[in-house]
Parts: structure tokens; C-alpha cells; sequence
């Protein structure tokens, strides 16, 4: 038996996702850094049960570097 999903659970997961997706970006920009691909993937919206999956996108070289120069360096570990 198929599961019905609660249609309200689904708007409120894509403006979480929405929302997630915009703190990223502020803070990827106070870091000097812009992905412009960065976006929630449309096609993740076509499930039955929408579960927004997050674009990234592609970038160039530089801003690998930047992203690795802005992470924890901390092997293994969470920054914290």
C-alpha cells in the first residue's frame, strides 16, 4: 500500500529546503564565495513525496580553493 503524504509536510519541507539554501549562500558570500548554480534541484520536486535536493553546481578552480581555505581542518572532526 502506497503511503499518502500530508501535502502541508511537503510545502514545509521545500521552504525548509528553500530557507537552508539561502543560509548557505549568505554565508558562502560573507566568505567572498558565489556558486551560481546554487539551487534546489527541480527535478527533486517530481517525486510523489517531494524531497528537495540541493544543486550545487560547478565552480571554478579558485573556488575550490576557497571553499577548502574556509572548512575545518580538522580530520574526521565537525567544527565546532
Amino acid at each position: 500500500m502506497a503511503r499518502k503524504e500530508n501535502p502541508r509536510h511537503s510545502v514545509e519541507c521545500i521552504e525548509e529546503a528553500e530557507e537552508a539554501v539561502n543560509k548557505l549562500r549568505t554565508a558562502l558570500e560573507r566568505s567572498g564565495i558565489t556558486l551560481p548554480s546554487l539551487r534546489l534541484e527541480p527535478a527533486s520536486y517530481a517525486r510523489d513525496v517531494p524531497c528537495p535536493l540541493v544543486e550545487l553546481g560547478r565552480c571554478t578552480v579558485d573556488i575550490v580553493r576557497m571553499l577548502t581555505a574556509v572548512l575545518p581542518k580538522e580530520e574526521g572532526g565537525v567544527a565546532r
